[in-house]
């Protein structure tokens, strides 16, 4: 992936050196984290790291957005270091391209803030860390994400390479843009109006979107920027295929629920990031009308 050139965001906020602090788990409820991670990250939590997925999930106890929060002192700004100006780079391609489209349709895009963090760190939607993955929150309206992940998708995952790393943060700020288009409220609205194998449901296609949505990015950004390189595309549906939701269950379980899915399965996220990608219209990632996922 070239992304030397890119436009860095001054969207940064590096909480890296910084004390995380405590608090609670993100919970399920309203204002929750919203990721390649919540559910599917807590199945990656179980088998790579140990860890009980429910103990990440606050034992799916539900709630609403937690108290506010005073974020530790932090740098804002690009980086100085080579991940973190990798980071910037790629979120200032985001902040391109969703710039764009958010003014061919007469409206202002409202850029995220991206949190780069170790271990902990306190956010509007409870305490993150780094066992989640990368999330986004809406209450804050910020990405967050600890780095080591990276490790993660690469070694205990088998998907390396920048552009599934830019592929991470891309998803994420696809669910800024669902938050935007308010989306996100919507979802949680129908929380308490349908059953929880409906909600799982819904919140697959909500996944999905935010998979297209990140193929909108590299769509926009390759034709302004030429970013894509040979293998790129591959990286990005490796990524996504080793995050979907029977990938991990089977890892994890040794069998798949198809009804407790959050996410889609590695066939439906590679091929929804494929048709952002090749399409680069919002219009066609409409994952909530199509009958066919």
């Amino acid at each position: 992936m070239k992304w030397e050139n890119n436009r860095q965001s001054d969207q940064i906020e590096d909480r890296r050196n910084s004390p995380g602090g405590g608090g609670r788990m993100p919970r399920i409820g309203g204002g929750r984290g919203i990721g390649i991670g919540t559910i599917a990250i807590a199945l990656i939590a179980g088998w790579v790291f140990g860890i009980n997925p429910l103990t990440i999930l606050g034992a799916l106890d539900g709630g609403g957005l937690q108290a506010p929060v005073e974020a530790p002192q932090a740098q804002t700004g690009a980086p100085s270091d080579d991940m973190g100006r990798f980071v910037a780079a790629v979120l200032g391609g985001t902040e391109d391209a969703w710039g764009g489209i958010f003014q061919a349709a007469n409206a202002q895009y409202q850029k995220p803030r991206l949190v780069l963090f170790r271990g902990a760190t306190p956010t509007a939607c409870g305490t993150g860390q780094s066992a989640m993955g990368p999330f986004y929150c809406p209450g804050d309206q910020k990405v967050y994400i600890d780095l080591s992940f990276y490790d993660t998708l690469r070694r205990q995952l088998g998907a390396p390479g920048d552009f599934a790393q830019a592929y991470v943060i891309a998803h994420e700020v696809g669910h800024h843009v669902q938050n935007l288009m308010g989306i996100t409220d919507q979802m949680e609205k129908a929380r308490g109006r349908v059953s929880e194998r409906e909600y799982n449901a819904l919140s697959v296609r909500l996944e999905l979107q935010a998979d297209c949505f990140a193929g909108i990015w590299a769509n926009h950004n390759h034709k302004s920027g030429q970013i894509l390189e040979p293998g790129d595309v591959e990286e990005a549906l490796n990524a996504a295929a080793a995050i979907g939701d029977d990938a991990l269950q089977k890892k994890s379980q040794g069998h798949v629920v198809p009804d407790s899915f959050t996410h889609g399965t590695s066939e439906q996220r590679q091929r929804w990031f494929h048709k952002g990608l090749e399409t680069g219209d919002v219009r066609a990632c409409d994952t909530f009308k199509t009958s066919s996922l």
